[in-house]
């Protein structure tokens, strides 16, 4: 068992995704809480961590709300890296944020107080890998983008200690759309 499984990958923007309605996102959601199910049944994590940022740290926050039908032991910590993260969002993504926030079983800011600099956010990464005991990310290594430098902290102390990185694959997603439209049929 690994208590804390902490969660990140790509940001809408580095999907294509500009909002709610992006006909991709639906498959994606599913991919997200069906590797969030198996990772449960397999490591049954007790923790997600997450920093709310949009994206897949949202869309796994709102999964993990989901199963919490059907894992009631289940909880979501959201750590922020500065007050008011949410600022210069778009709407959607805020309201996102502020329901993910609300409904978590515990919150806090990691440097408490607002943005000062880049650095925030590098703590943050190194943070949330230190307090966590697994590691789950939408990450395809022929397109570099922010899971990146979660990455550089998660490879680190997978390679010094028993710290599974897991990984949720493009082709993982495809074989969620193939089974959903099997269902359909």
């Amino acid at each position: 068992m690994y208590e804390a499984l902490a969660v990140t990958g790509y940001k809408p923007n580095e999907l294509g995704i500009f909002d709610e309605k992006h006909p991709h996102l639906p498959f994606l959601k599913d991919a997200i809480k069906e590797k969030l199910r198996a990772l449960k049944e397999e490591i049954d994590f007790k923790w997600l961590i997450t920093s709310g940022q949009p994206g897949v740290e949202q869309w796994a926050a709102e999964a993990l709300l989901a199963l919490k039908n059907d894992y009631p032991d289940l909880q979501l910590a959201t750590l922020a890296p500065f007050y008011e993260q949410e600022e210069r969002w778009k709407e959607v993504w805020k309201a996102t944020y502020e329901m993910i926030w609300s409904n978590s079983d515990f919150t806090d800011y990691i440097t408490k107080r607002p943005y000062e600099n880049p650095a925030q956010l590098r703590m943050k990464n190194q943070f949330i890998i230190e307090k966590s005991h697994a590691f789950l990310v939408l990450y395809d290594e022929f397109t570099p983008g922010s899971p990146d430098y979660y990455l550089t902290y998660a490879k680190k102390k997978h390679e010094a200690s028993d710290y599974p990185v897991f990984y949720l694959t493009p082709e993982d997603i495809e074989e969620s759309i193939r089974a959903r439209q099997e269902d359909w049929n």
